[in-house]
């Protein structure tokens, strides 16, 4: 089977014809629909670095944005996985919350083993991507649906194990130590959100897999009459996405030391913002990993430096919020940007072939 990978507005810039300045300002105009979102990341790097010298171009500023982001950023992993094959777990921001508690709570209640308490809430974390896959497959439900369905279950049960109090209690120093260590002087976190996103880098750009989510993101049916086994694709991808959020679970308790359903459900609008964010940028209307990464890069960038101005509380979830509605906005205009390219050269290759055959 031929590669079925997206090429929606990528550019190939061994293409710009001329000389001199033209040759500079096209190359331009087709790097910066690709690289702007991440060029802009770093202007804001700069900008703020200039304003706030002696607190934001800081190692101890860096850390701290690597430590509070990385979860973030791992959300926006798991989120990414479904959306890939067209798909959204809402379930992620929900999970969070339950995993972080129950970790602790098999520990400080049970008495379980943090190792064996990792792999108890890792294994539910995929089970319940299973169940979101089934759902979605097998019942035809819609995947928003579904996932806010199930997500909000999962919170019931938050919320019942907690009795809405916090869940605390003398953790190991080998559970504490996921979280609390550094590495080459930054958050260990970091380096955790740093290989798996090389891994799903990987294996969506160059495995099987990643071109059959690809397809089955862009076109179900089809991907199915080329003889992809779709619904097991799908129910791969909500696994990937329980897991990740399982994982980011594990980091947060880790990191916080107490269990209280409250906490979980603020990363769900960040982590989203990024994985849409990510579909402007690097591979330009479709949702991809780096452009994940990068999303999130400039709402950690932006929001570090607009807090260190002293501003409202309320400033952050307002960023966020509208950060997502304009990286939807540049998400679907992206889209049919790259689908008109794509029928524009389809049209013109049967026009060349008539006109042959003429």
């Amino acid at each position: 089977m031929s590669s079925l990978k997206s090429t929606a507005l990528e550019q190939d810039f061994g293409e710009v014809e001329g000389t001199g300045w033209p040759r500079i300002w096209q190359i331009l105009s087709r790097a910066l629909p690709v690289y702007g979102l991440l060029i802009l990341t770093v202007l804001l790097i700069i900008l703020f670095s200039f304003m706030l010298p002696r607190t934001f171009p800081t190692l101890l500023n860096l850390r701290a944005i690597l430590g509070d982001k990385s979860i973030i950023a791992l959300l926006a992993l798991a989120a990414v996985a479904p959306m890939i094959a067209g798909k959204i777990d809402l379930s992620i921001g929900y999970g969070i919350a339950l995993w972080h508690i129950l970790v602790i709570g098999l520990q400080v209640r049970l008495g379980v083993p943090w190792p064996v308490a990792v792999l108890i809430v890792l294994g539910l974390s995929i089970g319940l991507g299973v169940a979101n896959g089934l759902l979605v497959e097998l019942a035809q439900i819609d995947a928003f649906i579904a996932t806010l369905g199930t997500g909000t279950v999962i919170y019931a049960i938050s919320l019942w194990y907690t009795d809405g109090r916090q869940v605390v209690g003398e953790l190991p120093d080998g559970f504490l130590a996921i979280n609390a260590t550094n590495v080459l002087g930054l958050p260990i976190s970091a380096f955790y959100l740093l290989l798996i996103t090389i891994i799903l880098w990987l294996a969506t750009e160059y495995l099987p897999i990643g071109r059959y989510l690809y397809a089955i993101g862009a076109n179900p049916r089809a991907a199915a009459l080329n003889g992809i086994p779709t619904r097991k694709y799908v129910i791969g991808a909500f696994m990937a996405s329980g897991f990740l959020a399982g994982l980011a679970g594990i980091i947060l308790a880790s990191k916080l030391r107490i269990g209280q359903a409250s906490v979980g459900l603020e990363f769900l609008l960040p982590a989203l913002v990024g994985a849409f964010l990510g579909s402007t940028t690097i591979r330009p209307g479709r949702v991809n990993v780096w452009g994940a990464i990068v999303g999130v890069a400039i709402l950690a960038v932006g929001i570090s430096g607009i807090q260190q101005f002293g501003t409202a509380f309320y400033v952050e979830p307002l960023f966020n919020g509208l950060t997502l509605i304009i990286a939807i906005g540049i998400a679907s205009y992206t889209g049919r940007r790259g689908a008109s390219s794509r029928a524009k050269e389809v049209k013109t290759t049967t026009e060349s072939i008539e006109a042959a055959n003429t």
